[in-house]
Parts: C-alpha cells; structure tokens; sequence
C-alpha cells in the first residue's frame, strides 16, 4: 500500500548526514537484478555467529547511539576482493555493492557472548539454522492464514447483507460488504468500517505512566472488535459482591466468590478501571543494621571508621564478593566507587583508630573480605537455624506482609503483585549496561505517591514521613508509584498476574492478535507490494513490516545509550547488525531485548535481500541506521491504518499463537501414552519458540544433566534384567517359554557399569538411613525428648551392608533370588511392566530435554500462545493441565481454563 512521498514521512533529527535516497528508480531497481555476482561463502558458524579471528572478546558495533546517530564511525573494510571494484565501471544509478557478502572481521564495542560460550554438542541437524527448520511449514500455516483471512472477511460480509433492508439511495456504499469493496481504495486515515471513529489506543490504556506525562483521549464512541460477544452469566457476578464488607487482606478465599469478569457484560468506558479502591499502600525495607566494631572496611591495610550511610553503600559490595562476573567488572568497579566518593564526601570522610582522617583516592587498596565474611557467616549461620525457629521466622514475616497482600478493587480482593518497596543496593542491570555498579538509594515515602480511592482511608506513612503525594486516578491501574535514583524510571506497585486486571489485560492481548486474523492477508498482500515502491520510506517499511512478520524481529525503540544498555530491534538496526550474502542470506547479529544476543542466518525474499543492500548503499558505514527513513511511531501509525489498536508487537503474538493452533490441530488423538502426548504439545511449543527466536545458551550443566538421566536409564534396565533372573528363580521353566534372550543382558550395560552401579545404590541407601535417623532426632530434640543413641543408627546402617553382601553373591553365581513377599510369576511380569513404563517416560524426557537445550519453551508459552489453546489441547488428549501449567500459571490464566472449559469447539 503505496502512499505519495513527501518530507514529512522523513524522521527528524538525523544527525550523522548518511541517509538513503528518498527514492529508488526502477532503472537502479533493475540493475541489481543484471548483476552477475558469485555468491561467495562466507566464513560463518550457524550457532555462534560470524568467525572473528581476533581471540579478544568481540563487540557488537563500536559506538553508542543516542538519538539513533552514531559519532565514531569505523571501515571495516579490508582489502580484499570486494564488489566495489568490479562495479566501478557500471553506470551511477547502479547499486555499488559494499562487500557485505563477507561477514564483518573487525567490530569494536560491546558484543554478545563469545563462541566458547555457546558452543554445543554436535547434533544431526544442529548446523541448520532454527529458523529453517520451520521454513516449509510456515509457507503451508500463512497459506492456511490468507485462507481463513479470507473466509472470516466473507462471512462478516454475508452477514452485514441482510441489514440494509431499509430504502436507501443507489450513491451510498456504506452498506456495501467489505468483500465488494476490493477495489476501493482505503480511506487516508486508514480506518475501515466500524473503525472510522475508533481511538486507535483505546485499548492501550497509558495508566501506567506518571499523571503528569499523560496526554487527554477523547473516550471512544464504537468497538473495534468484531468477535461474538461472550454469553453473560450474570450469577458469579453477584456472588462477587459477598468480600465488600471485608478489610484488605483479611477473610477467607471463597470460590463462589471467584469474579467471572470474562462473562460480565463489557464496559462502555473501558478507561475508567475501578470505582472504588482501598488498600494498605507499601511495605518498606527494614532499616541498615550497622557491622559489629570489629568488622572494618579496610584501605591501604588500615581499618577505617565510616558514617552509618557510607558503612552500608560499603557493606552492598563487601557482601556479594562471590558474585565476580559484577564485582570484577570494571564498569561495575568506577560506578562504585564514584558514588561512594561522594557519599564519602558528604557523610564526613573515614578516619583510623585514632581519628584521623585517611583519604581513600584508590579503588584498588580497597578490602572488603572481613566485612564478606562477616556476611558470609551470618548466612550460614541463619541456613543452620533448627527448622522450628524458621518456621517461627516465617510466620513473623507473613503476619507482617499480610495487610499488604491484597486490596479491595470495586469491593473485590485482589493480589497485590509487587507490594515491597526495592531495598537500597548496587544496580547490575542486564547485560553491559553502562551505569552497572551505581548506588540504588533507600526510596524514602517523600517519594512515594499513592494511588487510592477518594473516599478510601489513605495508608499511614512511617512515623516522621509523608507520602509525596495522595490521587484518586480511577484510569490508573498502580496504587503506588515512585521514581528510581539510576535511570530516572518509575516504579509502579501493580495488581498481581492472578488478579481480574492483569487476566482482562492478557485476554485483550490475545483477541487482538485475534482480531489480526480478518486482515494478515491483506498486510502482506501491500507490504509484498511495497517492496518495490518508488519512496524511500515506502520500501524500508514495507520491509520493516516484512521482517517483522516473517522473522519476529522487535520493533525497536530509540535508546539513551549513555543510560541505557544498548539493545536494538528492526526500526534501530544499524550497519554492522546485518550482513548480506548472495543471493539472498542474511545475516543478523546483535543485542535484541534484555540484552539478549540475537543471531540468526535466514533465506529472505529477493527483493527484500535487494532493498538491503539499497539501505546500507555507500556512503552508509558501520554505525548508520539501516532504516533511516522509518521511526517504530511511524511503523505503528502504518499498521493501526488496518485494524484499531495494531501495533509491532501484535504480530509476534499472533504468528505465535496462530502457528500453534495449525501444529495442534494437525495433531490426532491417538492411545499415546502420557508422556508421549506432553511430547507432542512440547515438540509445537518448540516450534513455536523457534519461530519466535525464544533461544537460549546451552547451560553449562545440561551434558551432566543428560548424563544423569542416561544413567537413571540403565539403572531401570538393571532393574529389569535383575527383575527377569528373579522370574528364573521363582519359576525355572521361564527360560524355556520365554526364550534365552529374553534373559540376556541389555547391551548398554557392561560388568564395570554394573560393579558402579552397584556401589551407587548401597552408598545412596546408606545416605538416605543417614539422613532419616538424622531427622528423626532433631524430631526427638524439638519435642524435648531424649536423642537416639549411635547404635540405633549402626543397626540400621545394617540394611546398606546387606545388600552390598547380595550383589556381591550375584555377581558371583549369576542368580537373582526373588524379592518381596510371596514373589510369584504374575508380580514379577507386573514389576518388569511397570519398570519398562518408566524406561519409555524417561526416554520420552530425555528426547525432550535435549530437543530444548537451545530452546526458551516458557517464553512463547507464557506470553506469546493463547493459553486457551494449552487448554483445549488438554481436554483433546484428555491431559490434566497441570501437566502444562504450573500451579502460579493456572492462577494467571484461571480465565482461560474457564472460559473454554465448556466449549468443545474454540479455536484461535
């Protein structure tokens, strides 16, 4: 969907000079086609990115960026054979190429872990990359999406016909079917329909930003949803109003009272979120206990005397010296120290023994271990407490949480999520964040506002203090907020993810992505289309939008990088982020969310490949946006043309949870096992989760955790070969029915293996008495009562040297006598059953477990696949939910359960 290009679809404020032409001719279109380059390979492990033969960590551009420029640019060329040679005798409006085939050698800056750190095991299919491995299922899934586009479009149409029965003239086509409507071009402001007078963010509720930075909405006058409304059921409404009465925090959990907000008719005003609001504000952290006299931070060798605030900013870093990926880091050491500098400065300085003041200059002559120590003890010693006294410990802090837990929303209880207000402390951050290290300072209540109803009683403050501020903002959804010390960010006190606030939330998430469903056909129908448009601006969003949809890739916001950790998205990709190779690979690498390598090698459309190159066109270099001409507002602004409320991050959603319903859909209900049906949920959550890029880095544990699992195995395998020798022992005509190599060992199991194994499970039964007779006494001392002797324990340490005296008998005669009481023929085939059982399930988990290793499957469960799916697929294959749902998780999403526990027929 092409539109005429002017200066004002330009963004502002490019400040480095290199931006693309604001268009492209066709001749220069053309002209890459003619190119007769030879794809060169370029020296790239799919896994851990492109081959840097520097051994020094690598980095991931070489400048920050604020304001999306770039002030140190490098060339990284070398003075190989590039394209740019070969092409100099071509006309100008050819594309000069910029060796982008070749994967970039020298990167200055911050960059991703290093290949040693992601290095795997070798696999079959380990070398493809993720994203081709779902490639020619996703061809069929957005065939099936254009279908069913196509088809919900239809049906609205057919049943829009039966309305304008009413005499109306020939000229009006507001009654006209949207499906006779293909040829009619969309209105400029890009709203269709019922939409015309539709907010674009109605939805999107700002709530949650300060009330000072919010911007005046006019409320919608129509819905922009088009599914069929939820049948009301008007009874658990009304069971909902019995906890009026109670205080927050206090009475019984009641499930008749459970709030079916799901089933409750919809709210004209969406924005207005609550009528009434009590709760009891925030709990503070407790005050600083200072170190005992004797315990001194120590410089140049000298113990020194600190004020009580300096002592504490010392004791954050004394106390997490075992945390060395933070503590040796030198970014995280300068912050540091430049804070404590100044609180040095402003508490008074530190003085010796005797009063005088020592001038600490140097971080290095720093000592912090006695004051380590002294924390590291008085954790141990707090582990080592009796259960009893924890117990006691526990119940203290729960009493003391307790009128914070939860609120009365419109009379309802709800959970309050995060009630605590952060303790002070050092700032890690994710990633290399620049300001890692700095002092996160006490958060006082003269910083505090509190959000609560007008009529509620306003929570008492701390004796001495005051709350910042008191508002009644019934369109917010905080009940407290404040502004942190090291970015300048707000923190919000908000419901918890069980509450009705956090579900309507999610359910409005996924309908969206629902609702995306009606028009993905023609999204991709006009960003196909744009990808050859003469503008400049035309192009770079449709392939934006491309990228996005097809790959996942973030939107991308803009970054103070003086503050803020260096992390992009599609609209902020620069130079050195993407590689090109022909004929159409490319190469991303860079920091995405949360500071999270992203790293993929993909085959793209041509034209896309074409309209990369174009973007990264000299005189652009390493530092440059790629996608100059394009902001995520404009993106956004773009995309809500086509449907109310449509933004990015809408697609990773739907192409998440759309994915999953066409992979359980071609599943068939089969007389799997347990095990093998919660397989085949996970190997579609996978799937979903490469779509999504939901990596992660091979844990360091994960060939010990396989080892041990291969290990638990064998030992079933034992079992059953010990189990079939006692068949042998109560029935020696077995042999003969059943054949001898029904008796034979299994081949993975060797004598020496045997022998370990042995040894493995006398030791763990001697543990375990250990263990027992240990609990059994602290049982005995806690009830006042006399402590077992140690001859109690070495005659039941008995059991363990019998059973190493008949595996030794075993191995001798090669016989197994049969266990347990009245072994016959019948219990032992049962036991071997049951055994064999076991050996299947945890094979099953062993397949799975290796099949994640490179792979977040929680992720794109949690927040990207409409849980509704999870739970139709439960009650397809007759699989408790718990299996998929932990116990947090089926609280989160009581409302999906809930909703389509009666529907047989709901789909995405």
């Amino acid at each position: 969907m092409s539109s005429d290009y002017s200066d004002d679809d330009m963004p502002l404020a490019r400040t480095n000079g290199h931006l693309s032409a604001s268009t492209i001719s066709k001749t220069e279109d053309k002209a890459m086609d003619k190119r007769a380059s030879k794809p060169k390979p370029a020296p790239v492990s799919i896994r851990n990115g492109p081959v840097n033969n520097d051994a020094s960590p690598q980095t991931n551009g070489n400048s920050k960026r604020k304001s999306r420029s770039s002030t140190n640019h490098i060339n990284y060329k070398d003075g190989s054979d590039s394209e740019d040679g070969r092409l100099s005798k071509r006309q100008k409006k050819v594309v000069a190429e910029d060796s982008d085939d070749e994967v970039l050698i020298k990167r200055k800056g911050r960059l991703p872990p290093a290949a040693a750190e992601t290095a795997m095991v070798d696999d079959s299919d380990d070398d493809m990359p993720l994203n081709a491995k779902l490639a020619s299922k996703r061809k069929a899934i957005e065939k099936n999406a254009e279908k069913d586009a196509k088809a919900i479009r239809a049906s609205e149409a057919k049943a829009k016909k039966p309305t304008p029965k009413k005499a109306v003239k020939d000229e009006s086509s507001d009654d006209e079917p949207l499906a006779g409507a293909k040829g009619k071009k969309r209105p400029s402001n890009g709203i269709t329909g019922k939409g015309k007078a539709n907010g674009v963010k109605k939805e999107d509720s700002d709530s949650d930003a300060p009330i000072r930075k919010k911007a005046k909405t006019a409320p919608a006058k129509t819905k922009p949803r088009a599914e069929k409304p939820t049948p009301v059921k008007k009874a658990p409404a009304k069971k909902a109003k019995k906890e009026v009465s109670e205080e927050p925090g206090e009475g019984d959990d009641d499930e008749e009272a459970e709030y079916r907000w799901w089933d409750a008719p919809k709210k004209e005003d969406d924005s207005v979120k609550w009528t009434t609001l009590e709760h009891n504000g925030v709990l503070f952290p407790p005050p600083y206990e200072p170190l005992p006299k004797n315990v001194k931070l120590i410089y140049d060798g000298t113990p020194v005397n600190l004020h009580l605030d300096a002592e504490e900013v010392a004791g954050f870093f004394g106390s997490m010296l075992n945390s060395t990926h933070n503590v040796e880091n030198p970014t995280f050491q300068k912050n540091f120290f430049t804070d404590f500098k100044e609180i040095l400065d402003k508490t008074g300085g530190a003085t010796d023994r005797s009063g005088k003041k020592v001038n600490i200059k140097e971080f290095a002559k720093l000592d912090f271990k006695p004051i380590f120590e002294y924390y590291h003890a008085k954790n141990e010693a707090k582990k080592a407490r009796p259960a009893a006294e924890k117990k006691a410990e526990k119940a203290e802090k729960d009493k003391v949480e307790a009128p914070y837990m939860y609120c009365k929303w419109d009379g309802r209880k709800e959970k309050v999520g995060n009630f605590r207000v952060e303790p002070p402390g050092l700032f890690r951050g994710r990633g290399e964040h620049p300001k890692t290290g700095k002092v996160k300072k006490r958060v006082l209540p003269e910083q505090i506002t509190i959000n609560i109803g007008a009529d509620a009683e306003v929570p008492a403050p701390p004796d001495g203090h005051k709350w910042r501020a008191i508002q009644h903002d019934n369109k917010a959804t905080w009940l407290a907020m404040w502004q942190e010390n090291i970015n300048g960010s707000y923190k919000y006190v908000m419901l918890g993810a069980t509450s009705a606030v956090k579900g309507q939330s999610d359910f409005k998430k996924f309908e969206k992505a629902r609702e995306l469903k009606k028009h993905i056909a023609r999204i991709r129908k006009d960003y196909t289309k744009d990808l050859k448009a003469e503008g400049m601006a035309d192009r770079q969003r449709a392939t934006a939008v491309y990228l996005i949809d097809k790959f996942a890739l973030r939107a991308g916001n803009e970054k103070d990088t003086e503050n803020e950790a260096e992390t992009v998205g599609c609209c902020s990709l620069k130079y050195e982020h993407v590689t090109l190779r022909e004929p159409n690979t490319v190469i991303f690498d860079f920091l995405g969310k949360d500071s999270i390598r992203f790293y993929d090698e993909v085959t793209v459309d041509r034209q896309v490949f074409k309209n990369l190159r174009v973007f990264k066109k000299p005189p652009k270099k390493e530092g440059d946006d790629i996608f100059d001409r394009l902001t995520t507002t404009q993106l956004n602004k773009h995309l809500s043309s086509y449907m109310a409320g449509l933004t990015a991050k809408v697609f990773r959603t739907y192409n998440a949870s759309y994915t999953m319903s066409n992979l359980l859909r071609d599943l068939k209900v089969s007389d799997a096992t347990m095990a093998e049906k919660i397989k085949l949920y996970n190997d579609c959550n996978r799937e979903v989760a490469i779509l999504c890029n939901h990596k992660r880095t091979v844990g360091a544990s994960h060939e010990a955790q396989m080892e041990k699992l291969g290990d638990r195995i064998k030992g079933l395998k034992y079992q059953v070969w010990r189990n079939k020798h006692m068949l042998l022992d109560v029935d020696p005509k077995q042999k003969k029915k059943k054949g001898a190599s029904f008796f034979e060992l299994d081949p993975e199991l060797d004598e020496a293996w045997i022998l370990e194994h042995q040894n493995f499970l006398v030791e763990e039964q001697r543990t375990k008495i250990e263990k027992k007779f240990e609990k059994d006494n602290q049982k005995l001392q806690e009830e006042g009562k006399k402590p077992m002797p140690d001859k109690e324990l070495k005659e039941r340490l008995q059991a363990a040297d019998d059973l190493a005296k008949k595996f030794k008998k075993e191995n001798k005669s090669k016989k197994v006598e049969a266990e347990g009481r009245g072994p016959t023929v019948e219990k032992i085939d049962g036991n071997i059953k049951k055994i064999e059982e076991r050996i299947r399930t945890l094979e099953l988990q062993a397949a799975d477990r290796d099949g994640n290793k490179e792979v977040a499957l929680g992720t794109s469960k949690i927040n990207y696949i409409d849980p509704r799916l999870t739970v139709v697929f439960a009650k397809k294959f007759d699989v408790p939910i718990e299996k998929f749902f932990s116990k947090t998780l089926r609280e989160k999403f009581n409302w999906a359960i809930k909703s389509v526990e009666d529907d047989d027929h709901w789909e995405f």
